[in-house]
């Protein structure tokens, strides 16, 4: 097995799991905070958001040493990860696309 497929797995569920972390944290967490006055409502999901974050990063990364990604694709990955539906978005245009490419 290629080493680039387990690394690209990992990008794409860490890409899931923060860009849904993401949504939960804009869509839910801060309206919540905002809207009915509840400052703890973003703790929680706030840490897990950065935990996922961080590890995306390391994802990023990961896929940059092990595939040989550019600096194109490294830009594509980390602005994907500051946009909501971003992760959601960069999975269905290139990562679903590069594993299908990488598992023939």
């Amino acid at each position: 097995m290629s080493p680039q497929l387990p690394a690209l797995r990992f990008l794409r569920i860490t890409g899931f799991l923060e860009g849904l972390s993401n949504v939960v944290l804009f869509c839910i967490a801060m309206p919540v905070k905002y809207g009915m006055g509840i400052k703890e409502a973003v703790k929680y999901p706030g840490w897990v958001h950065g935990i996922l974050f961080i590890l995306f990063m390391v994802a990023i990364v990961r896929m940059r040493l092990v595939a040989n990604w550019s600096l194109k694709q490294v830009g594509i990955a980390f602005l994907a990860s500051l946009v909501p539906f971003g992760t959601f978005w960069a999975d269905a245009r290139y990562w679903k696309k590069e594993m299908a490419d990488i598992a023939k």
